[in-house]
């Protein structure tokens, strides 16, 4: 056909997402719909995913607005773990608050917080055991605090100092702790995803009943290997549960650039045949009852689980981000989840457990607890302060026996730093043995 013979058909037209507010508008989430606490039902974890579809596109709530849990998904934690979860949680938020100004006073390079989100990291990891493997996006600094790693430890990382272990070969945040059952963070987008289920698929050929669990944001599901992972899942039904962690932005991006517009993200689960659950990630009880129950799924071999924590980002991406350039400022105090330190206070008021003045103290005891951590790095050394590792271990750390070509490159810039006079030390100067 001619171009003169279609002048009768509309022309062609692309949707190009955008934001509801923008910088000077007014932020209102009255269409943001949030279903009664409680109202939802529970599935036996044996059950086929066909028959909840509804759990992918409602919210999982426990915490109602008087502070009580109610509901099937009401987990029944004791006083002491509720007390345990809600400490974790404000330690988090002083870490972010210490470190994030640590940052801007030059000490460290990059730093991001997860304000508004501890609940997803630190209630999750709770509900799993502690030798399961966790593979985090870069927000999830919770699960190392919810399994006691040591705050100096982390710091020596952010500071990339002479206690860092990773030798100052990783960008300040993205940990790495073997130990604790904490996969190396990446700062390539949902890398974690495929590597979690090959560890689950590998723990499931060898009869182990360990199970993975890994997380990202909503904005990296528009990655490759988010699909890739998630058809392994699926046709190999691996121990593995799938977090994704809604926070409204990826960066400037909001979430309409990956789809939230057309259906929700735990609706993924739906095309690929596996459990998908729809959550409030700002309710500490609801996300511990929802990964609990994807983990007794992966471990009596149902499968894996996909699990939408539907939260907000409360403050920038990173410390290299301004969120007023392409954001209402008035969303954050908007958002109608609330905090989610908040509401756990709440619940632990409400049953007689806890009050203002036992939160006040909790409050200055993780603020000193951040404190003596960070005056114990800093006397590793902080940024600026010259390099802290010894320079020939720049070679170390990526293969188990080095090479015969790094080594020789390795031998080339040690003769070449010789010749140029300038000090420097070797690894077997600072007593370090160089197997890392």
């Amino acid at each position: 056909m001619t171009g003169d013979s279609r002048t009768n058909l509309p022309r062609l037209a692309l949707h190009v997402p955008e934001p509801k507010f923008r910088p000077g508008d007014t932020a209102d989430f009255a269409a943001v719909t949030v279903p009664p606490a409680g109202a939802q039902s529970r599935p036996d974890t044996a059950a086929s995913p066909h028959d909840f579809h509804d759990l992918s596109y409602t919210l999982i709530r426990v915490l109602a607005d008087d502070g009580r849990a109610v509901g099937p998904w009401d987990p029944r934690l004791s006083p002491d773990t509720l007390r345990r979860m809600l400490r974790n949680m404000a330690l988090v938020r002083a870490f972010d608050e210490r470190m994030f100004r640590a940052q801007r006073q030059g000490k460290t390079s990059f730093y991001m917080k997860c304000t508004g989100e501890e609940a997803i990291a630190v209630a999750g990891t709770m509900a799993l055991d502690r030798d399961d493997m966790t593979f985090p996006s870069y927000r999830q600094q919770g699960i190392l605090i919810a399994r006691d790693y040591p705050l100096v430890e982390m710091m020596n990382q952010i500071y990339s100092n002479r206690g860092d272990k990773l030798q100052g070969k990783q960008l300040p945040i993205m940990y790495s702790a073997k130990d604790h059952g904490f996969f190396s963070i990446s700062g390539n987008l949902t890398t974690q995803y495929p590597q979690a289920v090959g560890w689950a698929m590998a723990s499931a050929s060898k009869g182990d009943t360990r199970i993975a669990a890994t997380w990202c944001g909503e904005g990296s599901t528009a990655e490759g290997d988010f699909h890739s992972a998630l058809t392994f899942a699926t046709v190999y039904r691996a121990p593995v549960i799938f977090n994704v962690v809604n926070n409204q932005w990826a960066i400037s991006s909001f979430s309409g650039f990956a789809g939230a517009e057309a259906t929700t993200f735990a609706a993924r689960a739906i095309g690929y045949g596996i459990a998908g659950l729809r959550v409030d990630g700002n309710d500490a009880l609801a996300v511990f009852a929802a990964t609990q129950w994807a983990a007794e799924r992966a471990r009596t071999n149902q499968g894996p689980t996909l699990i939408e924590h539907f939260t907000y980002r409360a403050e920038g991406h990173s410390t290299s981000d301004d969120p007023t350039q392409y954001r209402s400022a008035g969303e954050p105090t908007a958002w109608p989840l609330g905090d989610p330190v908040a509401r756990l206070k709440a619940h632990l008021v409400a049953i007689g457990e806890w009050d203002d003045d036992a939160h006040t103290t909790m409050d200055r005891e993780v603020a000193e607890q951040v404190r003596a951590a960070q005056k114990a790095a800093e006397a590793n050394g902080i940024l600026g302060h010259g390099l802290h590792q010894p320079l020939d271990t720049l070679f170390d750390g990526v293969f188990e026996e080095m090479p015969w070509h790094l080594r020789e490159q390795q031998a080339q810039m040690m003769a070449e730093e010789t010749a140029s006079g300038r000090p420097w030390a070797r690894k077997d100067d600072a007593g370090m043995d160089g197997g890392h």
